[in-house]
């Protein structure tokens, strides 16, 4: 029997290592904060005052909850934790705005086996950079130690975030129609969703992260662990620009399930959309991945992002006002596809000509992939 005691610190919990990390973290969580954000650091909860909303006639408020998922062992593998927290805020914020609504505040939690202060301090940052990129306030977060449950270098990361949308603004199926325009929005690179794809990848061919890749310019681990593009304030300024004249009908975010299934979900009973490949050429990397897993190109894309990671539902005659708004952001976009009628969809006819239909409980008629990526080859399957 031991008669030593036991403390906090002799089970595996250094409550000085987290104040250590509140401390490193807390000017570049303050820098978030503008006068709508009471109190500071170290508070039971973040409070922000919403006096603003008394103006709306019907607020609706938003709310998404999410994680970085296994792109956090490429963090861990390369020692790099200043990145991961830009992932997080994209992959939470970025789901709000597709209704229309201004995000207003996000909260992280990072569950670890052992505070690292400099480790933790590194991710929240990316997270505040995150949130000041979308121009949100970081009012809180928590981080919980867990000996025995997690290894000492293990960590996970979540976020959840508000925002608030007027209801006549809100977007969505409901405003969708024939005729609308698709505008693909570029992505950063493969975002924070299919890594066990990639990370299968990489251990079926041994690669190593620390090399250098051509068609990178980088090594392949910074490649892997390019933040997502986080879009939420250029899709707003697109969203309210005069130009566009309230011709934003509904937006899609392309996370898990690739753009098709993604889009379906913003399609209304009774249409379908047609998108056009050879509009958008992937980044190298979607390249790289099917060639080194010989991953099939349909199983890639239903996967990955494939180089379009918002799609904006456009009427006609704004698609070029929207275009330009996001252009003149530095937003890479352009037209990649239409919405019809679902009984005017063709049929598909090739090997790679590939028809989704509406998932997660959606009621339109699916979206239909022909054309080929330039540079992707003859239209085969991988």
């Amino acid at each position: 029997m031991n008669d030593q005691p036991i403390t906090y610190a002799a089970a595996g919990v250094d409550t000085a290592a987290g104040d250590r990390a509140v401390a490193l973290m807390k000017e570049a969580v303050a820098a978030t904060h503008g006068p709508e954000v009471l109190g500071g650091i170290g508070a039971f909860a973040g409070l922000l005052d919403i006096s603003a909303v008394k103006d709306y006639e019907r607020p609706l408020l938003a709310s998404s909850t999410d994680g970085v998922g296994t792109k956090i062992a490429i963090a861990r593998q390369m020692d790099v934790h200043d990145t991961i927290g830009r992932d997080l805020v994209g992959m939470v914020v970025d789901d709000i705005v597709v209704v229309g609504a201004t995000p207003l505040a996000m909260t992280d939690y990072i569950a670890c086996g052992k505070v690292v202060p400099e480790r933790i301090a590194d991710i929240v940052r990316g997270i505040a950079e995150g949130c000041r990129q979308a121009e949100c306030a970081l009012v809180g977060g928590e981080t919980a130690e867990h000996p025995g449950l997690m290894a000492p270098e293990d960590y996970d990361v979540a976020g959840a975030a508000v925002g608030v949308v007027e209801a006549e603004d809100m977007l969505g199926p409901e405003r969708v129609r024939a005729g609308d325009v698709l505008i693909g929005m570029e992505s950063s690179g493969l975002h924070s969703n299919g890594y066990s794809l990639v990370r299968a990848v990489l251990a079926a061919q041994d690669l190593d992260l620390g090399q250098d890749v051509d068609d990178f310019g980088r090594s392949l681990g910074e490649e892997l662990l390019e933040p997502t593009r986080i879009y939420a304030a250029d899709v707003l300024a697109m969203v309210h620009d005069p130009r566009t004249n309230s011709g934003v009908h509904a937006l899609s975010h392309i996370t898990g399930g690739g753009l098709a299934a993604n889009l379906a979900r913003v399609l209304p009973a009774g249409t379908a959309a047609h998108v056009d490949r050879s509009a958008w050429e992937p980044a190298p990397v979607f390249g790289r991945i099917a060639a080194w897993g010989g991953v099939p190109q349909l199983d890639l894309e239903g996967t990955l992002n494939m180089g379009i990671g918002m799609i904006a539902v456009v009427a006609q005659e704004s698609a070029h006002a929207a275009i330009d708004v996001l252009v003149e952001r530095g937003l890479p976009a352009q037209v990649i596809g239409e919405v019809m009628d679902e009984g005017s969809l063709p049929e598909p006819t090739g090997p790679l000509e590939r028809l989704v239909s509406g998932a997660k409980g959606v009621e339109g008629g699916g979206v239909l992939l022909t054309g080929q990526h330039p540079g992707w080859g003859t239209g085969t399957e991988a």
